[in-house]
């Protein structure tokens, strides 16, 4: 494995170079803010020079102009002047409609008075005091930083979600190429099972014992079917789902521990909706074996089939342990399980042959803790 490939080490680069970005951006920023904010202390500081020069020379029309010129310099920098007293001599670059409030003018020289030290000014036995607070230039490239930062973020949110993507599909297509081999592999020791079946009824033995064996083959050839369909989109076509739900259910309930009561209703014993069979009756077997391992081999298990106008609803429930409401979402994400054995594969195959595949829904419609939990699966009626 090259360098540059072991994605260890690529995963780390690119946080380190991410980190040293940002600690780059934040740095030069700080020196900018530190470098504009002492030329904005330079300009208030002639200014009040240029004051002190006129106030001590009222006479001087250059003086005058000087204050201009100057003030023109720090046009942008609000600024409040007070004698010693403390009362407000004048303000510049304030919002002049709010300025006529006293108590606007106050909020903001207190947060002059945060933000720098002020500047003193004395002629002719007078004391002045100019406030000021950064520009809004100073403001802007005080967010710069974060405005980046986000910027950066939201690059490194595309970045990981793309490599999120890529390594979900290559699991996909990992876990689809197992199990389409794994259903090839079922194949050949299928085809030699039923042709011993066939020995076996030459023979004359039980059959009984013949037609036992031969449920079991089908029910491995209905496994093998439905492995080599994953990963391919299956045909759909009109069937009786309260036949292909009750045949599911049959099937486990034959298997199942006789301390726990099975339960089965339908309001209607026909209705049609798009289904691939193997794939679905593979969904209610996965429902239903949850139910079971919930209960621990004892309680109470039911699956009702409900209609509406354009609907067919499923519910399955069972007084297990019950699902904590945090976890309604998380069962069906792969590899989640509450099991000491299993994979957490079962819930989101079922999801995603339900939703992916025959453009339904399933979802936790309920669940109390140590009272059981009801799934609900939906499906468009023909």
């Amino acid at each position: 494995m090259t360098f540059f490939t072991n994605t260890y080490w690529v995963k780390r680069i690119a946080i380190s170079i991410s980190l040293l970005i940002v600690l780059f951006i934040l740095w030069n920023t700080y020196v900018f803010f530190q470098k504009f904010k002492k030329d904005e202390r330079a300009k208030m500081e002639i200014y009040a020079t240029a004051i002190k020069e006129v106030a001590s020379n009222p006479d001087s029309d250059g003086n005058f102009n000087l204050v201009n010129k100057v003030y023109q310099t720090i046009e942008n920098i609000p600024t409040i002047s007070i004698y010693e007293n403390g009362t407000i001599k004048e303000f510049n670059n304030l919002d002049t409609i709010k300025s006529k409030d006293p108590k606007y003018l106050q909020k903001q020289l207190a947060t002059m008075k945060n933000q720098n030290d002020p500047i003193l000014v004395e002629y002719l036995n007078v004391k002045e005091y100019i406030y000021y607070r950064n520009s809004d230039l100073l403001y802007k490239l005080k967010y710069y930083p974060l405005a980046l930062v986000l910027i950066l973020g939201f690059f490194l949110t595309i970045m990981y979600m793309v490599y999120k993507s890529n390594k979900v599909a290559e699991q996909n297509k990992l876990w689809t190429g197992m199990a389409k081999e794994t259903a090839h592999q079922i194949g050949t020791p299928l085809s030699s099972l039923l042709g011993w079946i066939a020995i076996l009824r030459a023979e004359n033995i039980s059959s009984e014992y013949v037609d036992e064996i031969e449920k079991d083959v089908k029910r491995l050839n209905t496994i093998a079917n439905r492995f080599s369909k994953i990963g391919s989109l299956p045909e759909l076509r009109p069937y009786n789902i309260v036949s292909i739900t009750r045949a599911a259910f049959d099937y486990l309930e034959n298997r199942s521990s006789k301390q726990i009561s099975f339960s089965f209703t339908s309001e209607a014993e026909e209705i049609c909706t798009n289904l691939n069979t193997e794939l679905y009756g593979w969904v209610i077997e996965n429902l239903i074996k949850n139910a079971i391992d919930a209960m621990q081999g004892k309680g109470s298990l039911s699956v009702s089939i409900n209609e509406s106008s354009k609907n067919v609803k499923i519910l399955v429930s069972d007084t297990g342990k019950g699902i904590p409401r945090t976890q309604f979402s998380q069962v069906f994400t792969p590899g989640f399980t509450t099991k000491k054995r299993g994979w957490g594969l079962g819930l989101s195959l079922s999801k995603r042959i339900i939703e992916d595949y025959h453009n339904g829904r399933i979802h936790v419609l309920k669940s109390e803790l140590g009272k059981g939990t009801t799934f609900e699966v939906l499906l468009n009626k023909v």
